[in-house]
């Protein structure tokens, strides 16, 4: 028999509040000064007193309605006791037997949910989520013998979500965290920026044999989605390797090092007994009827899955492209701004899906490759100020799929588009690039290009047909795509015959 994994997540989400979890200090993560944002109830001063932060709560609640949780009735904060440098009370005010949110799923795998989950997707179940408040942090200079404590970060409402020990791989572990993050972005609760820390995963991973749980470690802090994979794999197989070898695994709590791409010992692991948690004294429990929670539930977005189920059968997307809106929320919006300004053009449901991949496709390919290149490093997408407005870039794709322009003189206009946000029609008319409609200098065009090339034109009436794209493709670059290329063809043919 093989050893099987056994993995569930810890993740951790500062959520996007103005205010930290129990003061009015403002809560920003970008801020550089250190112990700028304190004050005596989050630096632990004698004698003060936490007040919740209600907004902060709310997220929490939003979030577990997201994922299919059952949201307390009764909810409170207790102590956890422990010490560490940056934590200046020498306890965290957190959740522990009473958890506003508890239950719940989220699915992962394939790239299409539906209400009947297919055969690649499963379901990790979530054991809880609940509300406490973040540490500081430390800064250790190179070379010195001494660490430098920053409170800025200290008493941030801090979200928790544990899941049962349902994943079995790291690749499961990393979609589950990228299909999170996915969700609390659109919920509008965190930024969960895992490069900044705003977002934090821990992993319990036990190896075993047969239906008893093997010895728990812990992996701490891992800070992107391509370690979390990595980390899991590397521990399913130090684990394995360790059993194999007749030896024990030890329970304890493990660091990732990023150089060496190897898990590496910090501590024995506490149990749940160890923080000696207690009801937080001052703070009262909390209550929330049904009216709370439904008024809560009314402000609910649209959902990733929701929005995969919608763009395929709305738009008719293929699975890449879905995903890749999904992906992308601030171009998915422009992308449905842009197809609902040529609506009036497309009513036929088969053409508006036409109609609708074409904006999709030079979306996806030819703005991509704009916003990437070093013409335009300005422009970072439609939510950071680029200059194309969705009405021009309808009137664009509209003049694309009503053969007024060439695809290759499409090329030649986007970038126009780019750097001046200019009307489409205008730029084409101004550089005199709409489709020829004299087809006497067509004939002259196509002519000249059968007269200069002898050798493929009797190849072609030897019976080489595919000679024909050659010949279409020089009549193109002499009149730079602005023949229509079923005309051109339809003139070859007829002059060469």
């Amino acid at each position: 028999m093989e050893y099987k994994p056994t993995i569930g997540l810890e993740i951790h989400a500062e959520l996007k509040t103005n205010s930290k979890m129990f003061c009015s200090c403002k809560n920003d993560p970008n801020e550089k000064r250190p112990n700028f944002n304190i004050c005596p109830i989050c630096s632990a001063q004698p004698g003060t007193l936490p007040v919740a932060n209600e907004e902060a709560i709310k997220m929490v609640i939003k979030t577990g309605l997201a994922l299919h949780c059952e949201i307390a009735e009764d909810s409170k904060f207790d102590r956890k006791n422990y010490f560490y440098p940056d934590l200046p009370k020498g306890y965290q005010i957190s959740q522990y037997d009473k958890p506003l949110c508890k239950g719940g799923f989220l699915e992962v795998g394939g790239q299409s949910p539906s209400p009947k989950a297919p055969a690649d997707r499963r379901r990790i179940r979530i054991t809880r989520i609940h509300l406490e408040e973040d540490t500081g942090s430390l800064a250790h200079p190179e070379g010195s013998d001494y660490s430098l404590v920053n409170l800025n970060r200290a008493g941030v409402a801090l979200m928790e979500l544990v899941t049962e020990p349902d994943i079995t791989s790291g690749r499961e572990a990393k979609e589950f965290a990228q299909e999170l993050q996915l969700i609390l972005k659109y919920l509008g609760v965190s930024d969960a920026d895992m490069e900044k820390g705003q977002m934090r995963v821990e992993v319990n991973i036990s190896v075993s044999k047969g239906k008893t749980l093997g010895t728990k470690v812990e992996i701490k802090n891992l800070n992107s989605f391509k370690v979390v994979e990595k980390a899991v794999d590397f521990e399913i197989k130090r684990q394995t390797d360790l059993l194999e070898d007749g030896k024990k695994v030890v329970q304890e709590t493990r660091g990732w090092h990023d150089k060496k791409e190897i898990t590496f010992s910090q501590r024995e692991k506490e149990e749940a007994h160890d923080y000696r948690y207690f009801p937080e004294p001052d703070l009262l429990p909390m209550h929330f009827d049904e009216n709370y929670i439904i008024k809560i539930k009314s402000t609910m977005p649209e959902l990733p899955e929701q929005k995969r189920e919608r763009f395929k059968k709305e738009y008719g997307l293929d699975e890449a492209s879905v995903e890749f809106f999904v992906n992308n929320k601030g171009l998915s919006e422009y992308f449905e701004n842009v197809v609902s300004e040529f609506e009036e053009w497309t009513p036929e449901d088969d053409n508006h899906k036409k109609a609708s991949k074409l904006v999709a496709n030079y979306l996806i390919s030819d703005v991509q490759g704009l916003l990437g290149s070093s013409e335009f490093p300005a422009q970072g997408g439609p939510a950071e100020g680029w200059k194309i407005t969705p009405e021009n870039f309808a009137e664009f794709i509209k003049m694309i799929y009503k053969g007024e322009i060439s695809s290759k003189v499409a090329k030649m206009v986007l970038p126009e588009m780019f750097k001046t946000g200019g009307d489409p029609s205008n730029i084409v008319q101004e550089n005199n690039w709409g489709q020829m409609s004299d087809d006497g200098e067509l004939e002259k065009v196509v002519r000249e290009v059968i007269a200069k090339n002898p050798k493929p034109v009797e190849d072609y009436k030897s019976g080489k047909q595919n000679v024909l794209q050659f010949l279409a493709g020089q009549v193109m670059a002499i009149t730079r795509g602005t023949a229509k290329p079923d005309k051109v063809q339809e003139m070859l043919k007829k002059i060469l015959s």
